[in-house]
């Protein structure tokens, strides 16, 4: 997310390409693994329509929590584990409460510039985790907690975090130790993620033109060397602090000039499926980052006919197989961003599901869910190929859950 808070090709049309080549790419700290795909872009021809079912179609008899609770969900609750929807900190107005109630929603960010002291925000988390939306399954609570003018919770019991540039310039282990005290806050204030921190390298060149990061400081050095190091720091400090890191915005908008928050065909035209700058994401990955947010920029050297959000080249090919990340995929906001501003709401979030991803980040407005969740529903019911997308994505948000303690099993 940028400070205001996706195309599909040209003219709103949804093309989602073909898999590419595989390449390697050695970054820093490339983890040489093979990655887990969970599946490739299906067809939603009107041969391939099932009958509509009201629970997912996973077996009972499958092994282990998360697939026990994944085939007691209705198709509408299994959908609803794939969004994060917005709760706005300053005057929360239950529309939140409203779609973790109606739509089953699986997380919620708080937004909003707080200076709230660390006590209410817990109160406001306790209430949103005491909404039944799901009965065993409990809510990703996250927020933008980079540091410097991102930083939504900055009342008593907050910490005053530097901005991204000022990390940039603290020793690793340092930063490392730092960062784990600002996870324990969010932690203790009931969060579990951090939409943090940002890797994307913004060279000398653009340090004055580039919108997304430079304007706010939120990049943590100029050279991939320096952000990988120190973006690995971080990570590592969240997620000893128990609160889950989140790398963005994939695959980088340093080489950019506007802010796709605010404007519409932002397009890198450097960025390469090897290129340099990716090495901080393969050391956040590395890391163990649980998981990376993509960029809603045009890369027209990678996927000219898609956003990243919608390109299963980025989100298959590069992140997951040539980076080998297994953990989940969230997009930038979907819901009033620019970016797709001419996109339908319902096109949306089935594009960058289809794509690859597995949680549709939605702040505001949080109107569009409905919509949203009811294309996806209607592809899960029409689509047998398109259903087990939307299983394998709902497992794995249901397994990271588990590992995370918030599944609640027999």
């Amino acid at each position: 997310m940028g400070r205001g808070t996706a195309k599909a090709g040209r003219g709103g049309r949804i093309f989602i390409a073909g898999l590419a080549a595989v390449a390697t790419i050695c970054g820093v700290a490339c983890s040489g693994a093979p990655a887990q795909v969970r599946g490739a872009a299906p067809s939603t021809a009107a041969s391939d329509a099932a009958p509509a079912s009201t629970t997912s179609t996973v077996s009972t008899a499958a092994q282990g929590c998360p697939q026990q609770i994944l085939a007691s969900l209705t198709d509408a609750q299994m959908v609803g584990q794939l969004f994060m929807i917005g709760d706005p900190l300053a005057a929360p107005d239950g529309s939140a409460l409203e779609a973790i109630k109606a739509d089953a929603v699986g997380g919620v960010i708080l937004w909003g510039d707080s200076r709230q002291p660390l006590s209410a925000i817990r109160t406001l988390t306790d209430h949103l985790r005491a909404i039944d939306g799901v009965s065993r399954v409990g809510l990703y609570i996250a927020t933008d907690q980079e540091g410097g003018e991102v930083q939504e919770l900055s009342g008593p019991g907050f910490s005053a975090i530097p901005t991204a540039v000022a990390q940039g310039l603290i020793a690793p282990a340092q930063l490392r130790v730092d960062a784990r005290q600002w996870g324990a806050q969010l932690a203790e204030a009931g969060l579990n993620v951090d939409l943090a921190p940002v890797l994307d390298v913004v060279p000398p060149a653009f340090e004055a033109i580039n919108q997304p990061d430079a304007r706010y400081d939120r990049q943590l050095g100029s050279e991939p060397s320096t952000v990988a190091t120190h973006g690995a720091a971080l990570v590592q400090g969240f997620q000893a602090s128990g609160v889950a890191a989140t790398l963005k915005h994939f695959p980088g908008l340093g080489r950019v000039v506007g802010d796709t928050d605010t404007t519409a065909d932002v397009v890198d035209t450097l960025t390469t499926r090897d290129d340099p700058f990716l090495e901080p994401f393969a050391a956040g990955i590395q890391a163990g980052a649980d998981f990376v947010m993509i960029s809603l920029a045009i890369y027209q050297q990678i996927d000219p006919a898609n956003q990243a959000a919608f390109s299963s080249v980025v989100i298959q090919d590069m992140l997951r197989r040539e980076l080998g990340f297994r953990g989940l995929v969230i997009s930038d906001d979907l819901g009033s961003t620019a970016a797709v501003a001419d996109v339908a709401p319902s096109a949306r979030a089935v594009a960058f599901l289809s794509a690859g991803g597995d949680i549709v980040l939605v702040v505001k407005p949080v109107s569009v869910v409905a919509p949203m969740v009811d294309a996806v529903l209607a592809d899960v019911e029409s689509s047998p190929s398109f259903r087990a997308l939307i299983e394998a994505d709902a497992l794995a948000v249901l397994t990271a859950k588990a590992n995370a303690g918030l599944l609640h099993c027999p």
